[in-house]
Formats: structure tokens, C-alpha cells, sequence
């Protein structure tokens, strides 16, 4: 499908905490859009985003918002209301993907193996450790690795975990606890029906937080990722697997940890994000480069897929 000359509203910004991460990715995106010679809109969501949407008119929205209210399903369903077309998941499928809990109950039975854990009461930290040391909390719906803490015997979060202790529990009523997975940390993202690359991800220092994901110079990115091909064919499988049972369109990246000490058994998909980043540290961009694919091209085979699913309107009697 050859694109045609567009009107494009690239939507970003908005309140998470992933506003920085989201205005870097959809400047990025409208830099790319005009490139290939389309209009865009930029538009930086406030509480106003119905009526600006509405009066750009846009033949087609590119949403590069990150985390809630963007990527939970709410703005989803706005614009289905609004009869607007979109890129990336639907309503359904952004409800339960940022949702890591609903997202097992999802993939789990099919066969995708993730970590094992249970929501648990914040409050309840503060008495006795709901899982055995080393275990990780983290919000049941965020992205980018926010809030996220490994609880090790030797941590500084205490024994319990302190209240005053940074973490978390200082934010959140629930939190997911799940088993520490040691090992490496590897990523594979998927455009439409194809499952990309692998890549591994080598921070620095600590692990694989928000900072370590989104400052220049603190995670070594490896891709193709050096794992053994079975690995590698692994992490596509599962991917590509877990962007359909979900129904994610356009483009998704899957999370995961290997034990590597056990094979194919140590390989654990972590979670599955519906609107990766796109800013020049992110991880889909750089996958899709490796593969021959650049930047611009890249978020137009976005927009193409959005307009795919476009279903023409038909004439109704009089």
C-alpha cells in the first residue's frame, strides 16, 4: 500500500509519568511525517484533546502517547467514539496489555510462559514479604519500567520493607509481586505479522530501570542479541505469539528475561508494550534499522497498517 499525501495529528505528551519519553517520540514521528512530504498537527494532550482533535480533522492519528491515559484504552475509546482512525491497539487490547496481571491471564493459558506472582495490598509489605527474596514489585499498570524494585536479602529496603524506604509502595495501593528471574535481559519487537530481531539490553549499572532505558550511554544495546538461535527463534516466536493472542496492531515490543543457565526452559516473557517508544534510544527503531528499515519508513508502515483496517461505510436505504 503506497501512502498517499496525509493529514496526520501525531498525538503525545499528555500526564504520565512517560511525558518526556512520549513528547521525545512523537517529535519524532512528526519530523519523519514531514520528511515524506505529509501535514502534520502536533498536538500536546491536555484535558482539551477531544475538541483539538476535532477540529484538526486528521485523516489519520498517530498516537506516540505513552502509559495512562494514552495507552490503558481511554483515549482509545475517545477516538472510536470520535470516529477517528489511529495507529497502533485498539481499545480491548490496550486495556489488558497495560495491564500485567489481565496480560497473563491472557497469554499464560496459550502457553506463554511468564514469571508466576500475585497482586498484592502495599500495606501489606510493611509486615512480611508476600514471595520468598529475591522477588521484584512492581505497578500492575505501568510501562518503561517505572516503580519497578528488585527486593534482595542483602537490599537496603529493609527486612520487612521499611515505609520509609524509597519504592514503589510509596505510590501504589497494589503492587504485582513476581519471582526474581536471574539472567539476561532481551527484547524482540514485532511490525505488523513479523517478528523483528533480538536484541539484549546491558545496563551499566543496576538493572534495566527508566533512567537506565532513557539516558544516553547507561544500557548497552546488543542486536542482534549473541544467544544461541534457538533463543533467538524463542523470543520471535513468543512475541509474535503474544502481539496476536493480544490483537496489537501496528507495532509492539516484548519484554523478557533468560535464565541462561537453563536453555529455552529459562525464558520468560516479562510483558508485551503497545506503543513502544520511538524516541533515537528506542528499541523498535533500532531493530527495525538493522533490518533495512529506516525511521521514516518505519512509522509510515505504521500509519498503513492503521489505514488498512479501515472498513469503508456502506450506503444505508432511505
Amino acid at each position: 500500500m503506497t501512502l498517499p499525501k496525509l493529514h496526520v495529528a501525531v498525538l503525545m505528551g499528555g500526564w504520565s509519568n512517560e511525558r518526556p519519553v512520549s513528547l521525545m517520540s512523537g517529535e519524532g514521528v512528526a519530523k519523519a511525517l514531514e520528511s515524506k512530504g505529509h501535514k502534520v498537527t502536533r498536538i500536546d494532550m491536555d484535558r482539551e484533546v477531544a475538541q483539538r482533535l476535532a477540529e484538526a480533522k486528521p485523516d489519520v492519528v498517530f498516537n506516540a502517547l505513552h502509559g495512562a491515559p494514552g495507552e490503558d484504552g481511554t483515549v482509545q475509546g475517545m477516538m472510536d467514539l470520535m470516529g477517528l482512525t489511529y495507529t497502533h491497539s485498539g481499545l480491548a487490547t490496550s486495556v489488558i496489555a497495560i495491564d500485567k496481571e489481565l496480560t497473563k491471564q491472557a497469554l499464560v493459558p496459550h502457553g506463554v510462559p511468564m514469571p508466576g506472582g500475585r497482586v498484592v495490598e502495599t500495606e501489606t509489605l510493611f509486615t512480611k514479604d508476600p514471595l520468598p527474596r529475591p522477588y521484584v514489585l512492581k505497578p500492575v499498570n505501568e510501562g518503561s519500567s517505572v516503580g519497578v524494585a528488585i527486593v534482595t536479602e542483602e537490599g537496603n529496603y529493609g527486612n520487612p520493607i521499611s515505609r520509609e524506604a524509597k519504592g514503589p509502595w510509596q505510590e501504589f495501593a497494589t503492587l504485582l509481586a513476581e519471582p526474581y528471574i536471574r539472567g539476561r535481559e532481551l527484547t524482540t519487537a514485532v511490525i505488523g505479522e513479523r517478528a523483528l530481531l533480538v536484541t539484549e539490553l546491558k545496563p551499566k549499572s543496576g538493572f534495566y530501570d527508566f533512567d537506565s532505558k532513557y539516558t544516553d550511554g547507561m544500557t548497552e544495546h546488543v542486536c542482534p542479541a549473541d544467544v544461541p538461535a534457538e533463543i533467538t527463534e524463542a523470543c520471535k516466536a513468543l512475541a509474535l505469539r503474544a502481539h496476536q493472542l493480544l490483537g496489537c496492531k501496528g507495532t509492539s515490543r516484548s519484554d523478557f528475561r533468560w535464565d541462561d543457565t537453563q536453555g529455552v526452559e529459562g525464558l520468560f516473557l516479562l510483558e508485551t508494550n503497545t506503543q513502544p517508544g520511538m524516541t533515537p534510544l528506542s528499541l523498535v527503531p533500532e531493530q527495525a534499522k538493522a533490518c533495512g528499515i529506516e525511521y521514516p519508513d518505519l512509522v509510515e508502515a505504521i500509519i498503513t497498517e492503521a489505514l488498512a483496517d479501515v472498513k469503508p461505510h456502506k450506503a444505508t436505504s432511505p
